[in-house]
């Protein structure tokens, strides 16, 4: 291929964009032939192919050209991140390259085993600024990661600004110290930030251009200390909340009643004339509903409804939420003690965090997101090298992650059929930069990039071989990940507040999200 190289595309002009983008981007040298010279190539892509399944593609590759053959935006991109990936890995860094390029001839047709391939990025706990935001979305979208799942609120701080309720940025976003643990010395160093609507329709179409949706997460009944720190009036009458500067919630709710939810409905209305998204997550995970049994609002409230549990307000609550979404075209997402409490309707997407059983539970009736603690929350530290950073706990090594089988074998084939796909996690209470960011998901990301593309990592060790090649590719990108056999020295713990504190115990915590597993 040379910049004499003809484009010929079909489809969308937003195919149409991408293709000739993508080719603008190789930087392909002037022809060192005459310009009367007849020998041409052709790169020709459509998206209109009704032969081939949802994100899937056929690429063919001859002397005379490329063609590529989908039935959507989302195959065709997949399509080019397949032929980039069959270049040398210096094209994935920027710039001209001299010298020309050479595709190998060849006929790949691929499809993906899962539609939800996801990443879920904790920016309430350590904010990050859109351009690490948009530099993550290019990286997902260079392994076919399909969803990106911001986690946008949560007692540490509210991340969106909101022009109807100004102080949700104002007073929510920033808190005054930070906590490494509840037993942590406070840092003395303010921290907080917010996206504009503007910043969150720029993500938004960004993503879209990259085969990505943004999937924003409002996390409420629970988890809302710095919702309430900006309107105590929409939690327990008499206290005064702040936004929390340590990892644990406690106490943290909102009152479920008729005013919170039309405050609710408010905000969401205005995220979503700036989110071009048809999902919303609502959380309702670790909800302390203590307090709601002694409060005559919430108790006339429940009389109303015929409610004898406040369980049942917490299911309530969501689905009046839901509702709201539904009549706007957009699905309900929660996490599994939302179906526990039945705070679903039927199109709802449980994302089942809390090991296995649940997922199944979920399975038999509503769509399932299998992100559970063990193996896909990348917080948790990679190994048991003393060395390794503090971290949550752990370890959950990239063979873990490689073994996760989304819809496992045994489950009867409706269950199976119910699960949609995956995703990690990277909650951020000990992740303060972009740096350890890769370093914490790269290369796990890959791993699970593998089982919601492939299915399965049929074998562990041809996996790492190509592993090993992809590295340079990270390399390129400048992706800063953790070498295959430890971390670097400065990736490291070291002896000071982030030096490792204990063991893993992974084993035991296994034990313990399972067994809270069937309660809200």
């Amino acid at each position: 291929m040379d910049a004499r190289t003809e484009v010929r595309v079909t489809g969308s002009a937003a195919t149409e964009r991408l293709v000739r983008g993508f080719v603008a981007d190789l930087g392909l040298p002037e022809p060192s032939e005459p310009a009367n010279t007849t020998q041409t190539s052709w790169f020709a892509a459509t998206d209109t192919d009704d032969q081939q399944p949802a994100g899937g593609y056929v690429l063919e590759v001859t002397e005379a050209g490329i063609e590529v053959r989908a039935g959507d935006y989302e195959g065709v991109h997949h399509a080019l991140t397949t032929l980039r990936q069959l270049l040398p890995a210096r094209i994935w860094r920027r710039g001209a390259h001299p010298g020309g390029l050479t595709v190998p001839c060849g006929t790949v047709v691929d499809r993906p085993a899962y539609g939800w391939r996801g990443a879920m990025l904790d920016v309430a706990r350590h904010f990050f600024p859109k351009r690490t935001v948009l530099r993550y979305v290019d990286l997902l979208a260079a392994h076919r990661f399909n969803r990106l799942h911001l986690h946008l609120s949560d007692d540490q701080g509210w991340r969106v600004e909101s022009r109807r309720h100004p102080r949700l940025h104002s007073v929510g976003s920033w808190r005054p110290s930070t906590r490494l643990g509840p037993d942590g010395e406070p840092d003395g160093t303010p921290h907080g930030g917010y996206y504009t609507l503007e910043d969150l329709a720029e993500i938004s179409a960004y993503a879209r251009a990259r085969g990505i949706t943004i999937v924003p997460e409002f996390d409420v009944p629970g988890h809302t200390s710095a919702l309430r720190a900006a309107y105590p009036e929409l939690g327990q009458p008499g206290s005064e909340p702040t936004v929390l500067d340590t990892v644990w919630a406690g106490g943290s709710s909102l009152s479920p009643t008729r005013p919170v939810v039309s405050f609710l409905q408010d905000v969401l209305e205005e995220i979503l004339e700036y989110v071009d998204t048809p999902y919303v997550h609502l959380g309702g995970d670790e909800c302390d509903m203590r307090w709601w049994s002694d409060d005559p609002v919430i108790g006339a409230e429940m009389a109303e409804h015929g409610y004898t549990d406040v369980k049942q307000m917490h299911g309530h609550f969501l689905r009046s939420l839901g509702e709201f979404l539904a009549e706007r075209d957009v699905r309900m997402v929660v996490w599994d003690e939302g179906f526990l409490t039945e705070g679903v309707l039927a199109d709802t997407i449980v994302m089942a965090w809390r090991g296995h059983g649940v997922a199944g539970r979920a399975a038999e009736s509503h769509d399932v997101i299998r992100a559970p603690l063990f193996p896909t929350y990348f917080n948790f530290d990679q190994s048991d090298l003393a060395e390794e950073r503090r971290s949550e706990g752990g370890p959950i090594t990239l063979a873990d992650v490689a073994a996760f089988a989304p819809a496992p074998q045994d489950w009867p084939e409706r269950q199976r059929a119910r699960i949609l796909g995956g995703q990690f996690q990277i909650w951020t209470e000990w992740v303060p930069s972009e740096r350890h960011l890769d370093y914490l998901a790269f290369p796990r990301a890959c791993a699970l990039a593998e089982v919601l593309w492939s299915g399965h990592v049929a074998d562990l060790a041809e996996f790492g071989g190509r592993l090993a090649g992809h590295l340079e590719r990270l390399d390129a990108l400048g992706v800063e990940y953790r070498p295959l056999d430890g971390p670097h020295p400065w990736q490291t713990g070291g002896t000071g507040v982030w030096r490792r504190t204990k063991p893993g115990q992974i084993e035991e915590t296994k034990k313990w999200v399972e067994s809270i597993s069937r309660e809200p």
